[in-house]
């Protein structure tokens, strides 16, 4: 059974740093390119970051480039998101998944906030 299982979420004030994980199983992690998506309320997903399958290269969106860096473990078959200089802007339900878009996890929710 695939599984993508995020955590690391919670409440943060502006400026503030939390760092994701998204934990895999059930399929061969190292060989997909792995992205996160976010879903702030009431709006629409939003692609956030991605990565190629050897960690190699890097791709933000506009929004959080700068403050955030995705990375990868193979070897412990997890995705990392360190999220620094945190905006109320990115509140968001954040969500790991393969590029594909075949697998994803349940999310982790991000709330920035005084």
């Amino acid at each position: 059974e695939v599984q993508l299982v995020e955590s690391g979420g919670g409440v943060v004030q502006p400026g503030g740093s939390l760092r994701l994980s998204c934990a895999a199983s059930g399929f061969p992690f190292s060989s997909h390119a792995m992205t996160w998506v976010r879903q702030a309320p009431g709006r629409g997903l939003e692609w956030v970051s991605g990565v190629v399958s050897d960690g190699g290269t890097l791709t933000y969106a506009d929004s959080v480039k700068g403050r955030f860096t995705i990375s990868r473990d193979n070897a412990k078959n997890t995705l990392y998101l360190q999220m620094n200089s945190l905006e109320p802007e990115d509140t968001a339900i954040y969500y790991c998944a393969n590029l594909r878009g075949d697998y994803w996890g349940r999310g982790t929710q991000v709330t920035v906030s005084s």
